[in-house]
């Protein structure tokens, strides 16, 4: 049995645990599928080998430590997984297991229990190995080498979508595969929108130019923002916010470390742009956890009341949105460590004028 699986079933309080979720399974068996509206279900549970419910759809060759078990669209799945599910464990299922596949489970009693088992898997994933922690410093790597690259795409009467348009093929020259989610490129007033996507906005002299953007290497994904003046430098107000930004960005890094609770470290950055008097324009969590998908399980808020565990990657991301003054998020990565942490991201926090 592979250290991952050992991992997830020593987390979990199931008997055994039957996931469905695609990316779950590849991080467990480094294997993907695609199943589509088809049944895909890793069932593992101590002193078993792994069974893997495939259709036949899906031919796969042998998978090191895992059997595979067959399935047709004919046949009933209720009866193929009550020949490897004893009828009397307690059972966990995953936060994606559909009800049309968990209500004939369920009414056919395939286990005396039924309990969420998603977050043995979540926690696991969240504490990453150093293979993982070597291409999430890869990925990050070349997310900055893009942004070295992207900020000088400006121009005036360049769009955003004109930008964004030219970030995949920096990422594929740069030896990425792809996207870790779809850039964000926003222009002056566009940047107080946190989640602005990329539209027909023409650059214009003065603008404050946002970039937030990730890259995946080899399953991993990378994230970063920031927040640049285009050929102006900003005002005295403007320069308030974004150094409070910036503070707030590197005094919560500054108290990540191992044992700390996640909200407190959300409080860190908080209370610097409130004490600024712009917290009601920080309108989000400070951050998320990230992994082989942008947002994963875990996040760094007010609410989630976790202590970090060394090795759980997450993202720092303060922000202000202002629609009177400007938009800024200044956002990195970090690694958890026993003492501190180790910031993914190498790209200055400086104020810089651009173009």
């Amino acid at each position: 049995m592979n250290k991952r699986i050992e991992n997830v079933l020593n987390r979990s309080e199931a008997d055994e645990l039957l996931i469905s979720d695609p990316i779950a399974i590849f991080y467990l068996i480094n294997k993907r599928f695609y199943p589509g509206e088809r049944f895909l279900g890793l069932l593992i549970k101590k002193d078993m080998t792994p069974k893997l419910f495939l259709n036949v759809l899906f031919p796969s060759e042998k998978i090191e430590g895992v059997d595979i078990i067959s399935i047709s669209d004919t046949d009933v799945l209720t009866d193929v997984l009550s020949r490897y599910i004893d009828k009397d464990s307690c059972l966990g299922v995953d936060k994606t297991l559909q009800a049309r596949f968990l209500l004939p489970m369920q009414e056919n009693k395939i286990a005396r229990r039924f309990i969420n088992g998603s977050l043995a898997v979540d926690k696991t994933r969240a504490v990453k190995d150093e293979n993982e922690k070597q291409l999430m410093r890869k990925s990050s790597e070349i997310n900055d080498q893009a942004m070295a690259i992207l900020k000088t795409l400006v121009k005036d009467d360049i769009s955003e979508k004109q930008i964004a348009d030219q970030l995949l093929g920096i990422y594929n020259s740069l030896g990425a595969e792809g996207f870790s989610f779809e850039p964000i490129v926003a222009f002056g007033k566009n940047a107080a929108d946190p989640h602005h996507m990329p539209d027909d906005t023409k650059l214009k002299y003065g603008d404050v130019v946002l970039f937030d953007v990730g890259c995946t290497y080899k399953g991993y994904c990378s994230d970063m923002t920031r927040t640049f003046f285009y050929k102006k430098g900003p005002d005295k107000v403007q320069e308030e916010v974004y150094n409070l930004v910036r503070k707030a960005n590197e005094d919560a890094e500054n108290y990540v470390r191992k044992g700390v609770r996640l909200c407190d470290i959300d409080k860190t950055a908080r209370d610097v742009i409130e004490n600024g008097g712009y917290g009601r324009y920080f309108t989000h969590r400070l951050g998320h956890f990230i992994g082989i998908e942008d947002h994963e399980y875990g996040d760094v808020s007010s609410s989630f009341k976790d202590l970090t565990e060394t090795d759980n990657v997450f993202s720092i991301e303060p922000g202000i949105y202002d629609p009177d003054t400007m938009g800024c998020r200044i956002e990195d990565l970090v690694i958890v460590t026993d003492e501190g942490c180790e910031v993914l991201n190498k790209y200055p926090h400086d104020i810089e004028v651009i173009g």
